[in-house]
């Protein structure tokens, strides 16, 4: 496909990033009802479950943002069903985007915002995305900023590095969820 073309470029949560992400989510909470019912937790064993449904639910809603770069500017959004109990995203027109500015994380990483002439509002360049290069590559013929030393937050062998730890956890899991049934 054409960067500079009128087509739509369409970029989604790298699918890396949302197994890693919904594994860790399965991998820390799964483990709650069993261990709760076998400490005698005043908690309804239900209750932990129909808690672990919602969170699996807005984890997974977070994920489905996407990307939208096209002729008239960046869109950050979300479908529809999502928009309904989650963020309603933003966008950006071409025309508006006066630079790309690097701020540093309290952990030490970089993020970009993009600014405009009004100086109002800061729009976070989104870095989690399949495709990332290809994205600011089309950033920059738009909007003519070099973006030459722009790179995501975080490289993919970090999420390699948590998606294997997380098997890992997902194993001390099975565990303890096989000890807790045996010892109700």
């Amino acid at each position: 496909m054409n960067e500079n073309n009128s087509t739509k470029n369409i970029f989604p949560i790298s699918p890396l990033i949302r197994i890693t992400l919904l594994s860790l989510y399965f991998a820390l909470t799964t483990p709650l009802p069993f261990l709760a019912k076998t400490t005698t937790l005043p908690i309804p064993q239900w209750l932990f479950w129909v808690g672990l449904v919602v969170g699996a639910f807005l984890v997974y809603t977070v994920m489905t943002e996407r990307v939208i770069l096209d002729e008239e500017g960046i869109k950050v959004t979300y479908p529809n069903w999502a928009k309904l109990i989650w963020r309603r995203g933003w966008s950006l027109p071409w025309k508006e985007v006066k630079a790309l500015k690097m701020r540093t994380t309290g952990q030490g990483g970089m993020v970009y915002y993009f600014t405009t002439d009004k100086g109002d509002r800061a729009y976070l360049l989104p870095m989690r995305v399949a495709g990332f290069a290809k994205m600011v590559r089309i950033v920059q013929a738009k909007t003519g900023i070099d973006t030459t030393d722009v790179y995501p937050l975080a490289q993919p062998w970090m999420y390699f590095f948590l998606l294997g730890f997380t098997f890992f956890l997902l194993l001390i899991d099975a565990w303890a969820i096989v000890t807790a049934i045996s010892m109700a």
